[in-house]
């Protein structure tokens, strides 16, 4: 029966009868797996050749039950034919690429893309002969002309961090499709519930899922999403580079993902909540959340996204010592480098980039730049906290003029 994604994330992927009668998913915690017999052995090595996806357990680091149920469940969330987990999203994301990409190709990375991502780009793919061009998210009509007859993938993140940029899917994948290349989207920041972007073609969809899969704050795992054949190198590579989740992260994340959805709807409608209020506020230069008409991609977000996400980007009006004094005196959110789980985590981007200030203008991020993660808490609270923090600054202006 077809359910919803609500439903999905509560039932996709488990069985109804489990082991022992249990509600929950049991954790599988084994190294290996035993066999009963030859005739046992023989039948799972033929079913292996045939890459039947029934097949049983040989060895920890290709497949535990435990985590074939999380990728069960985060298939039927992406609508894909299959999910892979890995120990971390950069996990996800290298073994991906390297997967897919060999001596002599050729891959674009959108900008603004995940730091680490960049960094993986630029300094280690060209170690392995894989030359990448970084090319700017908002120059879509130029993109075309950055291809070559080595290009194999292009990468990109929906929504960007921190500027939350969006992207026009299908003239992305209208590209790489007349062109045979494979699209990758880093969804991180959207989850399943706000974007699905296989539903536009795109091909395969990488998550952190330490953040929002998570929603808790307590595990470092990854994920890519897409068919069967696509992934089947992905999981090859997995199992000899190694970046295997453990099955307690996997029972932890699967405990998490049955309230995603709740979680982000309600941290859809902090987000909008908090971003009128940011926009409106005169402490406040400009906000960038997805959902105001102020941002430069609010039309495509509307189109393509069915909820605008619980992080929001804003700079104050002052500078970055203002900016590290309206932080220290907010009370609720924590500080802190993530984002996703229950709990609102602030951070003043620029100490997080660079003590350097050419870095820092290098990779955009003003000194004044500061983005929210939203949790769960009540956006009234947080708000007033808001509120409270920023009087201090709108205090310090009038008394400067």
């Amino acid at each position: 029966m077809e359910t919803r994604l609500s439903t999905r994330a509560v039932h996709a992927g488990e069985e109804k009868r489990k082991p022992y009668g249990t509600l929950t998913t049991p954790i599988v915690q084994t190294s290996t797996y035993a066999f009963h017999d030859t005739a046992e052995i023989l039948d799972y090595m033929r079913r292996k050749a045939a890459k039947d996806p029934l097949r049983r357990e040989e060895y920890a680091r290709y497949s535990n039950p435990t985590q074939t149920v999380v990728e069960r469940k985060l298939a039927a969330l992406e609508g894909g034919e299959r999910g892979l987990l890995f120990a971390s999203g950069m996990g996800a994301l290298t073994t991906t690429l390297l997967a897919w990409l060999s001596h002599g190709d050729h891959a674009i990375v959108l900008l603004p893309c995940y730091r680490r991502t960049g960094d993986f780009a630029r300094n280690h793919l060209p170690r392995w002969g894989i030359e990448t061009t970084i090319w700017p998210i908002d120059d879509p009509l130029g993109l075309e002309g950055a291809l070559r007859p080595d290009t194999r993938l292009i990468l990109a993140e929906m929504p960007t961090n921190p500027h939350l940029r969006v992207i026009d899917l299908e003239r992305l994948v209208d590209i790489a499709k007349t062109h045979h290349i494979v699209t990758v989207v880093d969804a991180t920041f959207a989850t399943p519930i706000n974007l699905r972007p296989l539903a536009y073609g795109v091909d395969l969809v990488v998550h952190s899922a330490t953040k929002y899969l998570g929603g808790h704050n307590d595990l470092l795992a990854g994920a890519v999403v897409g068919s069967s054949e696509l992934l089947s190198p992905i999981e090859e590579a997995r199992g000899v580079l190694g970046g295997v989740i453990s099955p307690h992260t996997a029972y932890l994340l699967l405990r998490g993902m049955k309230t995603l959805d709740l979680r982000v709807r309600r941290q859809n409608e902090s987000g909008m909540k908090l971003a009128q209020f940011l926009e409106g506020h005169p402490a406040v230069r400009r906000v960038y959340y997805p959902g105001l008409p102020s941002h430069p991609d609010y039309a495509l977000a509307r189109q393509q996204m069915s909820g605008f996400g619980g992080v929001i980007s804003f700079e104050i009006e002052g500078d970055m010592d203002d900016t590290s004094r309206f932080i220290d005196r907010l009370r609720l959110p924590y500080i802190g480098p993530t984002l996703g789980g229950v709990e609102t985590i602030v951070q003043q981007q620029s100490l997080f980039l660079s003590l350097d200030p050419e870095e820092r203008r290098e990779g955009g991020i003003a000194d004044n730049l500061v983005r929210l993660a939203l949790g769960i808490e009540d956006p009234a609270d947080l708000i007033a906290d808001l509120e409270q923090a920023l009087s201090d600054l709108s205090t310090r202006e009038g008394e400067l003029e």
